[in-house]
């Protein structure tokens, strides 16, 4: 049973952010942006540590500040814009073994970029994975707009290859549902993580779906102030 297994939330947060410069620690309705993420990972049921891995000073200090904890700073080589997701992790789970002595079952990665994810979602999302007897579950929700009233454009901007006969004919409600990542949530076994060097396994992996008024993911000022406004209001 999932209650007899260990969950280590991993935070990741470097400070170099272009789009919207600090927006780890920007103020969301009163907390840091990262503070939303940790608090959410404390709150679990399920998760045993929440963790930030960070390069930055400040990031480190508000993390603490928090209740997370801050083992390290992240290597200059995994915070720049090429470092991936998974060498985060790995650098993480070996440092946990290596340095730490400390050994969990499951990984659980939550962005700080999506503060609209609370603790019932984490704890949803652990019982779905088990419920289908997964090994991973990634979170998504549905696309906003049909996928089918998308598509490229050439350069003279021509629009007579846009859309095909199905979309230019069909009412958004009768066509199929299509879904994104949202961001939010990534679960993974971490020996079948370590096997395959990446969250998306490749079988038995499991999509969880969350409503899209929580999916906001903060890339853009923009993406800020609607998470301010649905923080407000909504979630």
């Amino acid at each position: 049973m999932f209650k007899n297994k260990s969950f280590l939330a991993i935070i990741p947060a470097r400070g170099g952010s272009k789009r919207l410069p600090r927006k780890n620690v920007l103020d969301l309705n009163g907390e840091p942006l990262i503070a939303w993420s940790i608090e959410a990972g404390l709150q679990s049921h399920y998760v045993d540590e929440v963790m930030v891995t960070t390069d930055d000073e400040e990031i480190a200090e508000v993390s603490k500040k928090y209740g997370a904890i801050v083992p390290f700073q992240r290597p200059e080589k995994l915070s720049d814009d090429y470092a991936t997701r998974s060498e985060v992790i790995r650098h993480t789970i070996e440092f946990y073994k290596n340095e730490l002595g400390k050994q969990f079952d499951y990984l659980v990665f939550l962005q700080p970029t999506s503060p609209l994810r609370g603790e019932k979602d984490i704890d949803s999302a652990i019982k779905f994975m088990f419920e289908k007897n997964g090994d991973a579950v990634v979170s998504v929700c549905e696309l906003e707009h049909p996928i089918h009233w998308s598509g490229t454009l050439p350069q003279d901007k021509d629009m007579s290859k846009f859309l095909d006969n199905v979309a230019v004919q069909s009412r958004s409600q009768d066509l199929e549902k299509h879904y994104r990542l949202n961001g939010a949530i990534y679960i993974c076994d971490i020996q079948k993580f370590l096997e395959e060097g990446c969250v998306f396994l490749k079988k038995n992996i499991f999509a969880f779906e969350m409503p899209q008024e929580k999916s906001v993911d903060i890339d853009s000022l923009m993406d800020f102030k609607i998470a301010e406004a649905l923080k407000r209001t909504c979630v």
